[in-house]
């Protein structure tokens, strides 16, 4: 992409930069795919409009079930992308839901939120709040979406994301606990990939996109500057997965260590994956550490859950 720096007003690469004439433009552009049957995993997909005046939507992943009659684990997936770049429709999160639906035998909900700078933080949070509210909407079975009411198990949800998408969901697991609205589901755990939180230090891509931040000890971008409301996750169970070569690594550690350091009352692991980079496995699905790094998010999902029936 040509660039002339006299015509930027803002330059956050690798994700956007924004002219003088007020246009934003991508450093990269997202590859959409449509929802499909995928013949390798044997999942299908399909897209939902959940909030069409704020243009939220999310793609459902339905994997095979070689048991009948059996209600499978709802997950809810949040993408990353630094909270201004990617989707849920884009090839590297459609191919990635796929392969986790089929390997841990779960009913996915991935989540299509609006993005930064165009939707300043937190239109993110509060979309994906949106979604969560509708998903509760199925608990009873009359819902609006048919694969839910049939197939997930309310009882046994589990919010996960990479990068931007796992601030996304701790602050949803946060907000769950805080903002009662029926508790039609269940929030097992949370699954925290390289997250994007803050270690106390000036990031001017979030003052930017958050122009209402009370600055870097906000807790939704540094929740280890509060660690009354980070006691207050409303789940039983966090894994959080870091990388040795991933500059957010840090973070990922200083999180760990203040959940612990609360008065939380659940049980929260670490995963290290040594020599990789930032969400390396979206990009090297197939390499060895990827493989590891997704059997462990199954072993989570599937740790201590008994098959529940229609």
């Amino acid at each position: 992409m040509a660039s002339n720096s006299a015509d930027t007003l803002h330059d956050f690469p690798p994700f956007f930069r924004v002219h003088k004439n007020g246009k934003i433009e991508r450093y990269l552009e997202t590859d959409f795919v449509p929802s499909s049957h995928d013949p390798t995993s044997d999942v299908q997909s399909k897209d939902v409009v959940i909030s069409p005046e704020n243009a939220v939507s999310a793609r459902l992943f339905l994997p095979k079930s070689t048991i009948p009659n059996q209600k499978l684990p709802l997950l809810i997936y949040v993408h990353g992308g630094a909270f201004s770049i990617e989707s849920a429709f884009s090839s590297l999160y459609h191919n990635y839901l796929n392969t986790l639906a089929a390997e841990a035998k779960v009913i996915a909900v991935s989540i299509e939120y609006r993005l930064a700078p165009e939707y300043a933080v937190p239109a993110c949070y509060d979309d994906c709040w949106e979604v969560i509210k509708w998903v509760e909407l199925h608990a009873g079975g009359q819902g609006p979406d048919p694969w839910l009411n049939e197939f997930a198990d309310f009882d046994r949800v589990f919010l996960a994301g990479d990068s931007a998408g796992a601030n996304i969901a701790h602050n949803m697991a946060i907000r769950f606990n805080l903002d009662e609205f029926g508790y039609g589901i269940k929030i097992v755990g949370i699954i925290l990939v390289h997250p994007f939180f803050g270690n106390g230090k000036t990031d001017n891509l979030w003052l930017f996109i958050c122009p209402e931040t009370s600055g870097s000890n906000d807790p939704r971008l540094n929740p280890a500057a509060d660690l009354d409301l980070l006691s207050k996750l409303g789940c039983n169970r966090v894994l959080v997965c870091t990388a040795g070569k991933d500059r957010l690594k840090e973070r990922g550690l200083i999180y760990y260590d203040a959940v612990k350091n609360s008065n939380w009352k659940g049980e929260i692991e670490i995963f290290d994956i040594e020599g990789e980079d930032h969400v390396f496995h979206l990009f090297k699905s197939t390499c060895e550490n990827a493989v590891l790094l997704l059997k462990k998010i199954v072993g989570f999902m599937n740790q201590n859950l008994l098959p529940s029936v229609l």
